[in-house]
């Protein structure tokens, strides 16, 4: 039997003060602990449609950060991990702008908000990483109306598929989808669809990711990572939205 599990960072710096920003050095241990444990590395796309037996790590990254091939590269490559990045094709090669992060333009931290260019993706796909879509502007997809979503999933694809040759995963922003948003991203050509618990429907979207962020010091993020933790988490995920279509 295989032992899923699905890592979700987003940026990898030990300068910027943002919630979405781990330190490369708790990154390194984060992975070290788990391959000294036995993990093997893989794909989003290959841990959600073809996982291999035992135990099976996919490392993700939402956004497309440069800080992801300046210092999460080299540190998955010491390991022998294949790493995947979602990007946002509006924003490629430039900062991004959408709510949440756009607080840092015009600081001393905005160029940790620039993502990586097309070569510099090429570079990454060489290495062995997937590409995957993260929507053209990094909505929230469920606010939006079909017309609307299937313009941010099939838009992005295109290009993704025009510049680097294939594009099989998404990942929802901010984790935030519904069973419509995952029909029309599978409509739309994507195997893969990668959410969150506790944003949109876990059940939905394949194997349900663990968001990592920077309070994950090692101890809490072996709590975080734990089959059974995990198991809860996506069952409680699960209830909440069965308690939720109730309602409706």
């Amino acid at each position: 039997m295989a032992e899923l599990l699905v890592l979700c960072y987003h940026a990898v710096s030990d300068r910027w003060d943002s919630p979405l920003a781990v330190r490369p050095d708790r990154l390194a241990q984060h992975l070290h602990w788990l391959v000294r444990r036995g993990y093997r590395g893989v794909t989003f796309t290959e841990a959600v449609t073809a996982p291999p037996a035992g135990r099976t790590l996919a490392v993700t990254f939402d956004d497309g950060y440069r800080s992801v091939l300046e210092q999460a590269l080299p540190i998955l490559h010491r390991l022998g991990l294949p790493g995947t990045i979602f990007v946002a094709t509006d924003f490629v090669g430039r900062a991004v702008r959408w709510p949440g992060v756009d607080g840092w333009l015009g600081g001393p931290h905005e160029p940790e908000l620039v993502t990586l260019s097309w070569p510099e993706l090429r570079q990454l796909r060489d290495t062995g990483w997937e590409i995957g879509s993260h929507t053209r502007s990094h909505p929230r997809l469920s606010h939006l109306d079909d017309d609307a979503v299937q313009r941010e999933l099939v838009e992005s694809r295109t290009v993704c598929v025009a510049q680097l040759g294939a594009c099989r995963s998404i990942a929802l922003p901010y984790g935030d989808g519904d069973a419509r948003v995952v029909a029309l991203a599978r409509e739309a050509g994507y195997d893969a669809v990668a959410g969150l618990p506790g944003a949109g429907l876990v059940e939905q979207v394949g194997w349900p990711r663990v968001g990592i962020y920077p309070p994950d010091g090692l101890s809490r993020f072996r709590v975080k990572v734990a089959p059974p933790v995990r198991r809860w988490r996506a069952s409680a995920a699960a209830r909440r939205l069965e308690a939720t279509v109730r309602r409706r």
